[in-house]
């Protein structure tokens, strides 16, 4: 099996983690320079006023079970965000090295990069063949400071699956000279399997997944990074050590006992009906070029005048995505999934825009 740590920024890779306070529950606080009251209108069970348990092991364990892979290879973040940052952080040196994107695909890959000062290799979807990943392009464009390639799939905003033969190959192709970081932020919409089940398989593949759709959290921003004991071992030292509220630790246990996640299941089995619902109804409008086959909670949307659209949606107090400024969407926008309700609203003011 091959190391990828050795990609990993030489500085990082020795870096002594902050020294958090000794985590014991069993024993009252006077070693955090905590306040020991609690603030008015606290409803939380661990208490606002005290420091969360860095990387808490009882939600480490919850998402270790629901993603299915051991808590060893779970780092909990805020958001996929975090998970992002972090591992260009931890594998680009500023001025040197790389990350390889397929535009158009979610922005903060990118933002990311730029921010710790490397580079970015764009390698663009092919539009022509419903925005697949063109894996020669790819190898092609790759070059020895691309530490990291990032795949969305489902890709934001396209909506599609990437082909998985197309991401192994990547895999295959990259070991031990990149890692190929898979954002799986809507996996819950496709019947696509998780690439996570195969990390013991490629040592150089980590796996982003997020609360934050499927399961209604996005405001408690809670993401995850899954990938080997050795890159998860890597980012811990990184990662601050009371990064997760309590509130928020406490809202992704309570959303994923086994009666919520029933509950989550069967709404994002109504958003997919939703989603294939308005994909009829959206292609036949007259302002309408075409609707994208999605795997994903959302729609992106060809238009003839995207600009009537969108204020039409505003009249009717719904907000859509404008996705013109993205390369090779100049005429698009990308719609949520919303209630049944919200969705016949919209229907109904591009029916008459």
């Amino acid at each position: 099996m091959t190391s990828v740590l050795p990609l990993a920024r030489p500085e990082i890779a020795a870096l002594e983690p902050y020294s958090h306070a000794h985590w014991d529950p069993s024993l009252e606080r006077l070693h955090a320079n905590e306040n020991p009251w609690r603030v008015a209108g606290d409803a939380t069970t661990g208490g606002l006023n005290r420091y969360p348990e860095p990387q808490p092991h009882e939600l480490v364990e919850r998402l270790a079970g629901l993603y299915g892979v051991t808590p060893a290879q779970v780092l909990v973040g805020r958001g996929s965000d975090e998970g992002i940052d972090l591992l260009v952080r931890g594998f680009c040196r500023a001025g040197l090295d790389s990350v390889l994107t397929f535009p158009p695909t979610f922005g903060m890959y990118k933002v990311a990069a730029r921010i710790q000062g490397a580079g970015v290799v764009e390698v663009p979807l092919r539009a022509d063949d419903g925005y697949s990943l063109d894996v020669d392009a790819a190898l092609a464009a790759w070059h020895p400071g691309v530490k990291l390639v990032f795949v969305c799939t489902p890709n934001n905003p396209t909506g599609n699956a990437v082909d998985p033969s197309a991401i192994e190959r990547l895999l295959l192709e990259l070991s031990g000279r990149s890692l190929v970081v898979v954002d799986e932020a809507y996996a819950e919409f496709t019947p696509a399997a998780s690439l996570a089940r195969r990390l013991a398989e490629f040592p150089n593949l980590a796996v982003l997944r997020t609360l934050s759709k499927a399961y209604a959290l996005a405001g408690a921003r809670i993401g995850t990074v899954l990938a080997s004991a050795e890159i998860i071992g890597l980012l811990r030292r990184m990662i601050p050590p009371y990064a997760l509220p309590v509130a928020s630790i406490e809202a992704a246990l309570a959303a994923t006992t086994p009666v919520e996640l029933q509950r989550a299941c069967e709404r994002v089995g109504v958003l997919i009906a939703e989603r294939e619902r308005l994909r009829q109804r959206m292609g036949a409008l007259p302002l309408v070029v075409g609707v994208l086959p999605s795997d994903a909670n959302f729609l992106l949307v060809r238009c003839r005048d995207a600009g009537r659209l969108l204020a039409a949606g505003v009249a009717a107090g719904l907000l859509v995505r404008d996705v013109r400024s993205q390369p090779g969407l100049g005429d698009c926008l990308r719609v949520s999934i919303g209630t049944p309700e919200q969705n016949e609203r919209l229907l109904a003011a591009w029916e008459s825009a």
